[in-house]
């Protein structure tokens, strides 16, 4: 039997529930609620290459969800210090969702061929991820802490002052382990601290939590290395463009291990 076309809304008739689309403002309440008008207005290209559209896409993509990995770990901090074991693991595991995003996000720049890369590349002139201000904020919530970064924004004195902020603050790890404190546990030897932890059937919300930083860590590198692969794929070794080596330096990036203590921890269980 030949398919029954689908009814249109006329025939739907005044019964059925249907989506409003009269609407008197000058935009739809969806547009007005996310800032769609803004968000797509700010797509705005430098070259006539076609390419370039998917890199300030992808690049403004990565910006959105450093913002939001970066709420949801302020939370866990926050949850931490206020000994909310569940509060904290329910946003580190938000967080997680926003950090594998992130790694995949870098498939949109997968396809780029060198010379699509190399026709744009010079209208982003000093232009550089490690630039990012809520890049920076993450790494120095890590453990990743350079004062000498905070340079970048000598010029802006409200966000040097929230960087510095974030750099003189507690890392997410820091605050584990201080909760772990809190709770009884001698710490004065973080690996041994984290082996009991493990040893004990009493403690396991804490080796949750063990877990859950294993899994930011890990996808922390996973991020680094798709960097890395994907810049080596579109420009190979030249100079970053903003004054770093370029693979050499997301080399070293990638290799470095975050929370290391609970990496150790590893090799003696």
């Amino acid at each position: 039997m030949p398919a029954t076309p689908a009814p249109t809304l006329g025939e739907l008739g005044e019964t059925t529930a249907t989506p409003k689309v009269d609407f008197a403002a000058a935009t739809t309440p969806y547009a007005a609620y996310a800032g769609i008008d803004t968000l797509h207005g700010l797509l705005n290209p430098l070259s006539k290459e076609p390419a370039e559209t998917t890199f300030i896409v992808a690049t403004q993509v990565m910006e959105l969800l450093f913002g939001l990995v970066r709420h949801e770990w302020t939370r866990a901090q926050q949850a931490l210090r206020a000994d909310d074991l569940p509060a904290a693991t329910a946003a580190l595991r938000r967080g997680l969702d926003a950090q594998g995003v992130l790694v995949d996000s870098w498939e949109l720049l997968a396809s780029m061929t060198p010379v699509e890369f190399a026709s744009f590349r010079p209208v982003l002139g000093e232009a550089s991820g490690f630039q990012s201000y809520t890049f920076l904020h993450l790494e120095f919530m890590i453990g990743n802490k350079h004062e000498r970064l905070l340079r970048l924004y000598a010029g802006s004195p409200e966000v040097h002052a929230d960087l510095r902020r974030t750099l003189e603050a507690p890392s997410l790890y820091d605050d584990a382990v201080a909760f772990m404190e809190r709770r009884g546990i001698d710490v004065s030897s973080p690996v041994a601290a984290w082996l009991s932890v493990y040893a004990d059937p009493k403690q396991r919300d804490l080796c949750e939590l063990a877990e859950l930083l294993m899994d930011v860590a890990e996808r922390v590198t996973r991020w680094r290395q798709r960097h890395l692969a994907s810049v080596k794929r579109c420009m190979g070794a030249k100079p970053g463009t903003g004054g770093s080596s370029g693979l050499s330096w997301l080399r070293h990036a990638a290799e470095q291990d975050v929370f290391p203590d609970l990496w150790a921890v590893r090799d003696a269980l």
